[in-house]
């Protein structure tokens, strides 16, 4: 159900460059007089060194392009699946030898509180934005199909996916349905209105509906979450991406309950919104 449209929106991208260029010219004049400002000041800071010729590169396919990075991502995919599956298979393993090794009951009893603790609220957690993220789905797909882009399964689904991704996701979901909607729309103005429904429907989720079910049990710092994110997309790819809030939330549940490491899980915190 979804393999079919989104080759056939893949096979339309190559032909609808063309129509993009066309439809974004009004762009063409503020790009032009930004370059020519950048070059300007490029030949200041540089006086009198000689210039640097620019050099072609053939570069690769679009087609080319798209496999690897596919193949990058169901790679990057099958690692976090075995590391979950055998997580999954050690049970409480890691847990009952860390509970062995402590030395005092009170140390003990700790680590069982903390794991615990980290489960619930990570598990809240993911039921949380799931639910969250199906609402955006089944609004986004309904808000396709009443524009007239078609195929609003997909759409619905690629939101809902995005959307475990904080700030990135649906920063790249607006990106993808302006060119949906530049891409399908006759109208100009017409073209603009998936991107900014998206957006809309983004909007009274991820700063009104989320914050308030989860400000109980998540207030962490949201620059610490944007430095999260690179980092763990840097280290694991989109799988990464999709861990770095999760693990970001269970060192702060760590450090809010050792105490040598509380001033750090305070650090990590953001204000409670009212």
């Amino acid at each position: 159900m979804l393999s079919v449209p989104a080759t056939s929106w893949a096979q339309k991208l190559p032909t609808g460059i063309p129509k993009l260029e066309e439809r974004l010219s009004f762009l063409s004049r503020p790009i032009s007089a930004f370059q020519k400002f950048t070059d300007q000041a490029q030949d200041l800071t540089q006086g009198d060194e000689p210039k640097a010729v620019p050099v072609a590169v053939q570069g690769s396919g679009l087609s080319t392009q798209l496999l690897s990075s596919t193949r990058s991502f169901a790679s990057g995919l099958l690692e976090t699946v075995l590391v979950l599956f055998f997580l999954l298979v050690g049970g409480d393993t890691f847990l009952r030898r860390l509970v062995e090794i402590l030395p005092r009951f009170k140390d003990k009893r700790q680590a069982v509180d903390i794991s615990k603790r980290i489960e619930s609220d990570v598990s809240a957690y993911l039921f949380t934005i799931t639910i969250m993220n199906l609402a955006v789905g089944v609004a986004t797909g309904t808000v396709m199909a009443l524009c007239g882009v078609g195929d609003p399964l997909l759409w619905g689904t690629v939101a809902f996916l995005l959307n475990y991704i904080p700030i990135l996701g649906p920063m790249t979901g607006v990106v993808v349905f302006l060119l949906v909607g530049l891409l399908s729309s006759s109208s100009l103005w017409g073209a603009f209105l998936p991107g900014g429904l998206y957006l809309l429907i983004h909007l009274v989720e991820g700063e009104t509906v989320t914050p308030l079910l989860l400000a109980r049990r998540f207030t962490i710092n949201p620059v610490l979450v944007i430095l999260s994110l690179v980092f763990w997309y840097w280290m694991w790819g989109f799988a990464g991406a999709l861990m770095a809030v999760p693990l970001l939330a269970t060192v702060k549940i760590i450090c809010d309950r050792v105490r040598p490491l509380m001033a750090m899980g305070h650090f990590l915190g953001a204000e409670a919104r009212a």
